[in-house]
């Protein structure tokens, strides 16, 4: 395999106008900040509680930066721009944090009608929802937890399944694969049994129903072994989503708070070790497992590659896709993508308030992944640097 890199700026950013640009180098110098993300938070939530007009701020610039739009219709552009360069969307309606059976009920019709929008469409290979979507948290924990539920409870959890199995059974009919989020590990055992559930009804030519696995936990890899095991014993298709994680702050001050070990790897080695392992595991097993690589990670992007040259795996084989963020990672995405490999993007839509919590974790998450944000303003940089010399 002729060394493959990641630094080429004029296919990375072919998509993005000068504009487009400054807007990133604008957005990345200020995630870059800790102090500035946290303040911005802070403003931001404490202006949306006065009921000042920042919808408008925001959405003209971090809100486009990783937003397809305010609804399904809006991301048509998104679909379209990526499309053009050979990399699929995957709708993702980022409305979370509610408690009302109306909202949930809400949330699953919405998700449908993503499945629908993406049946015979090339450019959306999958959709996605998380399960807290759908169900209160608190009730997720305790069905996490083992603990009894009253009679209440026990109806309202059965909402949640039927929410869940309508879904993935519209996914089936549709030919559509559809992710299921991880969440944080005190609820992921109950969304861990769903989509297992799931994979048994409708995985069994196929996969269409994929359970995602954090490997920044230290028993996720033996999970997925233990997932893989499942499926061969009821003879289905493994899906998974292998991703490094999203909650690791409010993992760890949880672990600290009740007294309990901390399920978060020691280091960022150790995440990446397993990271690998477990794309090792899934190409091993290639033939009853389809896995998409939800990363940001050059090094764990390479290592893929060379073990899909290894196997004699084609680039385009369905059942290795790669992914990343809307607004983050093009430098990944659109290398991968004119290369030939299946490459899909997160586009991620929905109200501009109700999508705020998704874009602080965003903003948050750049600051917090080390060497992240670094890389994005040193290859926006590139790209600037490169453009004032063409033109």
């Amino acid at each position: 395999m002729a060394p493959f890199s990641f630094d080429n700026t004029e296919i990375a950013f072919a998509s993005k106008s000068n504009a487009d640009l400054n807007r990133s180098y604008m957005l990345f110098t200020l995630v870059s900040r800790t102090s500035w993300v946290k303040f911005g938070r802070t403003i931001t939530n404490a202006a949306l509680g006065l009921h000042l007009p920042i919808s408008g701020l925001i959405k003209a610039t971090i809100f486009k930066q990783f937003c397809g739009g305010e609804n399904i219709s809006d991301c048509a552009k998104t679909i379209t721009a990526l499309g053009e360069y050979n990399i699929g969307t995957i709708l993702d309606y980022s409305v979370e944090g509610k408690e009302a059976e109306q909202e949930f009920d809400k949330t699953a019709k919405e998700t449908i009608d993503t499945v629908k929008r993406a049946a015979n469409d090339k450019n959306i290979p999958f959709c996605v929802f998380k399960v807290t979507g759908m169900a209160r948290f608190s009730l997720l924990e305790k069905v996490t937890a083992a603990t009894p539920l009253s009679p209440a409870e026990e109806s309202e959890w059965d909402k949640v399944k039927t929410r869940v199995h309508t879904i993935c059974k519209h996914a089936a009919e549709a030919g559509v694969p559809i992710f299921i989020d991880a969440e944080e590990s005190w609820i992921q055992g109950a969304i861990d049994n769903l989509a297992n559930e799931m994979m048994m009804q409708f995985n069994a030519k196929k996969a269409i129903v994929y359970n995602t696995v954090q490997l920044y936990r230290k028993d996720r890899l033996n999970f997925l072994k233990i997932s893989h095991g499942l499926a061969q014993q009821h003879q289905y298709h493994l899906g998974l989503k292998l991703v490094r994680g999203a909650y690791m702050e409010k993992e760890r001050e949880r672990a600290a708070l009740m007294s309990y070990p901390n399920p978060i790897q020691n280091s960022k080695e150790d995440s990446d070790a397993d990271y690998n392992a477990a794309l090792d595991y899934c190409v091993e097993n290639i033939n009853t497992i389809a896995f998409c690589a939800g990363t940001h990670n050059e090094k764990s992007s390479l290592h893929l590659l060379q073990l899909m040259e290894k196997n004699n795996i084609p680039a385009n084989d369905k059942r290795i896709y790669f992914s990343q963020l809307l607004g983050m990672s093009d430098h990944i995405s659109y290398n991968l993508a004119q290369k030939g490999y299946n490459v899909a993007k997160y586009v991620p839509y929905g109200p501009v308030r109700d999508v705020l919590p998704y874009l602080i974790r965003r903003a948050e998450e750049n600051t917090s992944v080390k060497g992240q944000t670094g890389r994005e303003l040193s290859l926006i940089i590139k790209e600037k640097q490169r453009r004032k010399k063409t033109y």
